[in-house]
């Protein structure tokens, strides 16, 4: 049984996850093509830990394609993969061959902060 030790986000940290050397190859959660135009966000509602973005409140979110998972924030829970409507949310082992640009397209965005 995994145990996960749940944190508040803190996005000005530096030692998260591509601070220690990982990369997009590392994410637990991928949003993929399904979230495009869609951006339903019931995903966020229900991530305990905010790691899903931009949220409708942010100004992101108007200009953004599609939501994102925050590789550094994610704990791999898994809530938001049943909560989207769309089905467009993946355990990285369990993304389409076709959408696995979208590994790289999560990460890009918050590597050049969107947010």
């Amino acid at each position: 049984m995994r145990r996960w030790t749940i944190r508040p986000p803190d996005h000005g940290r530096p030692e998260g996850l591509f601070a220690l050397g990982y990369t997009a190859a590392s994410m637990a959660h991928i949003i993929a093509e399904p979230c495009i135009g869609t951006k339903d966000t019931s995903c966020v509602e229900v991530c305990p830990v905010d790691c899903i973005h931009p949220g409708k409140s942010e100004g992101a979110f108007p200009q953004a394609e599609q939501l994102y998972i925050d590789p550094d924030v994610c704990i791999d829970c898994g809530l938001c993969v049943d909560e989207c409507p769309v089905q467009a949310i993946f355990p990285q082992d369990d993304l389409p061959t076709e959408w696995t640009q979208y590994v790289q397209i999560n990460a890009d965005w918050y590597k050049k902060g969107s947010r």
